[in-house]
């Protein structure tokens, strides 16, 4: 049959040519659009073209020519001819017949599995799946690079927050930098050495010229810790104990290599050529730096300028660092460099609350003869170094001395800065000998003048150590305790009254006894008030605790001062403490009624005379018969000064203590003054006597007028310090008679 025998050759030449070469050729009534292989599109090619079922399978359409499309299609009979014609080349198995539209086609179907090894023809409709590799098979070497430096990535993330975060912990200079240090050491290098500014800048300051960087801080792995190689240098001192390890001090030159990399702000390797021309001028000549990647000089940029550098080693046994390294060199430095500015402008807050603080507070307590002083004071917190509290003891006129202790609401430089003002306004009216009801009111409307919201409490007591008498007067503050001798302790009953600031309230003062002996605490409520008990609770705590502690000393013998102020703040407990405390204890020691001398003189010509004549008498009473030439003389001056401008009777004091005191007082108010006397002047000299003579001397403005007074200091055995330069004038040119 001659369907069998087509089958069996090979289609014409023709024919078979253009199925073959033509990618593009129609396919098949029913036949479907074949689908690109992935394989293909990424080689760029395609392995079969969009075919339309009006076309025979002769028919080149993707690929023709141009003069291909005039040209006449082939005869098909002639084409059937030709094949019989031809002799058969092949012995395959017969195959299905061609699908050509018109059902007469020669075309030899190909077997299915040629399609594969055939990617240009147009049996290949449906091509495989591309390939993919059985599970377990080991990822590609690209993949697990990668998954690699994502790893190592994620690591260095981790340890620069984690770093940054302890940098962050510290509030002064040493925790900030000691943070970078243990933050460095070992998980990043081996060694690190800081070098800062000397001194650093502060806020807006200009730097000092020129730049003197110093080693502010090294630390490094121990070599029990880490053996091997050792570092080519540890900071102070060489590994092996010798000096040449790396410089304390380095003056940075200017325009030198140290001062390019500086300025560049960015980290470098020790083995740049940046890094090493800086590494020597930094660590000193003599120094051995290492000339491989495991060093790292990263400068300290802070928010205006360049404050330091840091120095990051590695042993040689350990990964020379890489280029991700000198990101986080640069991180951890400028997050230094920021602590270290916060550092300095902190450092530079707690000096000026410090400063403040101090100048509000006395820096030392007087000595008032009769009474024994000793003070404490306690900020709220660390953190907070100044507030309202305050305390002072203030001499006074006729061997008294006022007691003060106040609080103002807040924690504040304002609270800080009407403390003072306050302050000195007590000092001011003290001076001025008022009662203390009085100094009171006078605050009260200082207060006022500042402001509407300053409030205060305040407590004024005068202390007499003559008459063993005290004048205490409230404005708001807790009562104070009164400790005796004999062991017993209790608060006195003072009225309250209202606190400074409030206005239009009267203040009454209470005169109490003050047995020698006896000890007068005063203190704010931050000492006895708290967030587990109320003020009173407090109160009489306290009271319960300086009688325990005076039942711990020898009967009839009071508690030292000094200990018994310590142990009193021993009652605050951990977190106790809430609020300022100031503390203010007072010995009552007293004056012996045969230690003092009293007079009244009048105001006259003969005054002086007589004024020296009972000072001989008490001198020689008190066994002081070998000091009355220098104790008469200035008597007799201040004496003569005070008779001169009198109207009322002069009074004469004399207080034999650890200490010879003598008091003139007069109904003048005006004060004298020191002044040089000219060789023409006919008086001048009498104070002139007196402050080369005296140990210490002064003048006091009374409401009744004024009191000059003079100190001379005693020796043991009960003599007196002789003048540095004793005078010889003679009494005529003092005017005395």
């Amino acid at each position: 049959m001659e369907t069998e025998r087509v089958t069996e050759h090979e289609p014409p030449a023709a024919s078979r040519s253009e199925s073959e070469t033509a990618p593009g050729a129609a396919a098949p009534e029913g036949a479907h659009a074949q689908v690109p292989d992935p394989r293909e599109r990424a080689t760029g090619t395609r392995r079969g073209q969009a075919v339309h079922a009006d076309r025979g399978p002769g028919d080149a359409t993707s690929r023709r020519r141009p003069d291909d499309a005039a040209a006449p299609a082939p005869d098909r009979n002639a084409a059937r001819g030709a094949a019989r014609r031809r002799p058969p080349t092949t012995s395959v198995p017969p195959g299905p017949p061609g699908q050509a539209g018109d059902g007469g086609s020669g075309a030899r179907q190909r077997p299915q599995h040629d399609a594969v090894d055939s990617p240009g023809t147009p049996d290949d409709a449906n091509p495989p799946a591309p390939q993919v590799p059985p599970a377990g098979t080991a990822p590609d070497a690209d993949e697990a690079e990668r998954a690699e430096r994502e790893r190592r990535g994620g690591d260095r993330l981790r340890f620069v927050g984690a770093a940054t975060r302890r940098i962050a912990r510290g509030v002064d200079l040493d925790e900030t930098v000691l943070g970078l240090c243990r933050a460095s050491v070992p998980a990043y290098a081996d060694a690190i050495l800081v070098y800062l500014r000397d001194p650093l800048p502060v806020g807006d300051e200009r730097p000092a010229s020129p730049v003197v960087l110093r080693l502010r801080r090294s630390d490094r792995i121990p070599e029990e810790q880490r053996p091997g190689a050792k570092l080519p240098l540890l900071g102070a001192a060489a590994q092996d104990g010798s000096a040449e390890g790396a410089a304390e001090h380095t003056e940075v030159r200017p325009g030198g290599p140290l001062a390019e990399v500086l300025r560049g702000v960015r980290p470098v390797f020790g083995n740049s050529v940046a890094g090493s021309e800086a590494l020597p001028e930094l660590l000193g000549r003599g120094c051995e730096v290492p000339d491989d990647g495991r060093a790292i000089l990263a400068p300290l940029r802070g928010r205006r300028r360049v404050i330091g550098a840091a120095v990051f080693l590695r042993r040689p046994e350990r990964p020379q660092f890489e280029a991700d390294d000198l990101l986080i060199a640069a991180q951890l430095a400028t997050h230094t460099a920021l602590g270290v500015d916060k550092a300095v402008l902190y450092g530079r807050e707690v000096y000026i609350a410090d400063e403040l603080q101090r100048t509000m507070l006395p820096d030392e307590l007087p000595r008032p003869t009769g009474c024994t002083l000793a003070s404490r004071y306690l900020p709220a917190a660390e953190t907070a170094r100044v507030g309202g509290d305050w305390y002072d003891a203030i001499p006074l006129p006729g061997s008294r001395v006022a007691l003060v202790v106040g609080d103002v609401m807040g924690h504040s430089m304002t609270s800080a800065a009407i403390m003072g003002q306050l302050r000195t306004t007590a000092q001011t009216l003290a001076q001025l000998d008022l009662p203390p009801q009085e100094v009171l009111h006078h605050l009260d409307e200082q207060a006022q003048r500042l402001g509407s919201d300053r409030m205060a409490t305040c407590l004024y007591a005068v202390y007499d150590p003559v008459a063993h008498r005290i004048v205490v007067a409230n404005a708001g503050h807790p009562p104070p305790v009164l400790l005796h001798r004999g062991g017993g302790a209790e608060v006195l009953r003072i009225p309250a009254g209202a606190p400074i600031g409030v206005g239009g309230v009267d203040f009454e003062a209470v005169e109490l006894d003050a047995p020698a002996g006896a000890t007068l605490l005063l203190y704010t409520d931050g000492l006895v008030e708290s967030r587990q008990r109320d003020v009173w609770t407090g109160i009489e705590f306290l009271r319960e605790k300086l009688a325990e502690t005076a039942r711990l000393t020898r009967p009839g013998t009071a508690p030292p001062l000094e200990p018994l102020c310590d142990e009193v703040l021993d009652i605050l407990g951990p977190g106790d403490r809430d609020d300022d405390i100031a503390l203010l204890a007072a010995r009552f020691d007293g004056i012996a009624p045969s230690d003092v001398a009293y007079w009244y003189l009048d105001p006259r010509a003969q005054t002086a005379g007589q004024a020296r004549r009972l000072v001989r008498r008490a001198l020689s009473r008190w066994g002081l018969d070998e000091l009355q030439d220098s104790v008469e003389l200035l008597v007799s001056e201040v004496v003569t000064n005070a008779v001169r401008y009198a109207e009322r009777p002069v009074t004469l004091r004399l207080l034999c203590t650890d200490r010879l005191r003598v008091e003139v007082g007069d109904d003048v108010p005006q004060l004298p003054r020191l002044r040089q006397a000219r060789a023409t002047d006919e008086g001048g000299r009498g104070l002139y006597l007196v402050n080369r003579i005296a140990r210490r001397w002064g003048a006091t403005r009374l409401s009744t007028g004024k009191v000059v007074w003079f100190e001379l200091p005693l020796t043991g055995g009960g003599q007196l310090t002789p003048p540095p330069m004793p005078l010889v004038i003679p009494e005529d040119d003092l005017g005395l008679t």
